[in-house]
C-alpha cells in the first residue's frame, strides 16, 4: 500500500487541479459584486441522511485557497448525520469562501455517499471476520478522495494503483500462458527488480485454486464469481495457507452470505462506482 506521505501528495494534487479547473484566471462572479476585503461566514448544512465524510478534506481545501480562513468543526468525519445538521462554520474573506465552495461541496457530497454505502456493508458484516474492500473502479483523478471515504465509512483499502501490489487476474494468466507460469515469472520479476510487493492471484474455479496452492509466495487468492457452495469449498481448500477474497457482483443483499463462507475479505467496486451524492449546501450566515 502507498505511504501516508504519498497519499497526502495525491490529495494535494487533486485540490490544485480542481482549483485550476474551476477558478482559472479568477472567480469573476465574486469579483464583480463583492469587495476584495469583505469578510463573511458560512455553514456546511446537511440536507440528507448518512455518514459525513470530507471534513478534513474541506479544511485542506480552504487552507489551499486562503490560509487565513478559519474552520470551526462541529461534526467529525465518520459521524452519522441527518437533515438540518451543521458540520462546520467557515469564516474569513468572502471571495475566498466562494472560491472554495464548489470544490468542497463536490468532494464532500461524493465522499459522504461513498462512506455511507461502505458503512452499510460494514454493518452487514458485523460479527464476522470479513472486511469490505474497495477496488480501482474509481473516478479518474479522484481515487485518493474516494478511497479516503471508504476508510471513513469503516471499510479497508485494496491496492491503491497498479504499482503498489501485484494482482494476477484472468487476462494476465491467459496472456502469460497459465497460472503457474504467471506466478513463477512474477516472483522472478520482483526479485530481479528488488520489489517487495504482495501477490494476489485470481481463481475462476476450484481447479485453479488447487493450482495456485501448489505455488509458494501468494499473499491472497481472489475467489472470483463463485457461488456460496464453491466459495466454502475454496476456503476449505486454502485452509489458511494464504488470505482469501471474494469478488464479483457481491451486493448488500449477498455480502453476509459470502462472509459466512469464511473469506477474509469481500471486495466491491460498487462502493465507489455506484453511489448517489449526499445532499449538502454551503450557506452564508
Amino acid at each position: 500500500m502507498i505511504s501516508q506521505k504519498q497519499f497526502d501528495k495525491e490529495i494535494d494534487i487533486i485540490i490544485a487541479n480542481a482549483v485550476r479547473e474551476d477558478i482559472g484566471d479568477g472567480d469573476h462572479s465574486s469579483k464583480a459584486c463583492i469587495s476584495e476585503d469583505a469578510t463573511g461566514k458560512a455553514k456546511l448544512l446537511v440536507k440528507d441522511e448518512g455518514i459525513i465524510a470530507g471534513i478534513e478534506f474541506a479544511k485542506r481545501a480552504f487552507d489551499f485557497i486562503d490560509h487565513s480562513l478559519k474552520v470551526d468543526v462541529l461534526i467529525k468525519d465518520g459521524a452519522p448525520v441527518k437533515y438540518g445538521d451543521i458540520c462546520f462554520y467557515v469564516e474569513g474573506n468572502s471571495q475566498s469562501i466562494l472560491k472554495a465552495e464548489r470544490l468542497v461541496l463536490n468532494a464532500m457530497q461524493r465522499m459522504s455517499a461513498i462512506a455511507t454505502k461502505t458503512n452499510k456493508f460494514v454493518q452487514k458484516l458485523e460479527g464476522t471476520k470479513t472486511k469490505i474492500l474497495d477496488t480501482r473502479k474509481t473516478t479518474p483523478g479522484a481515487r485518493a478522495l474516494e478511497k479516503w471515504a471508504v476508510k471513513i465509512g469503516g471499510g479497508e483499502n485494496h491496492r491503491f494503483a497498479l504499482y503498489d501490489m501485484v494482482m494476477l487476474k484472468d487476462n494476465h494468466i491467459d496472456f502469460c500462458g497459465g497460472i503457474t507460469k504467471a506466478i513463477s515469472k512474477t516472483k522472478k520479476y520482483l526479485k530481479d527488480h528488488h520489489l517487495h510487493l504482495n501477490i494476489i492471484v485470481e481463481a475462476r474455479n476450484l481447479d485453479e485454486i488447487k493450482e495456485i496452492l501448489q505455488n509458494e509466495g501468494v499473499h491472497r487468492i481472489l475467489i472470483d464469481n463463485f457461488n456460496y457452495e464453491d466459495t466454502r469449498k475454496a476456503v476449505q481448500l486454502i485452509n489458511g495457507k494464504c488470505l482469501t477474497e471474494s469478488s464479483g457482483g457481491i451486493t448488500l443483499e449477498t455480502v453476509r452470505k459470502y462472509a459466512e463462507c469464511g473469506v477474509d475479505y469481500v471486495s466491491s467496486g460498487a462502493l465507489t462506482h455506484s453511489v448517489y451524492n449526499l445532499d449538502l449546501s454551503l450557506k452564508a450566515v
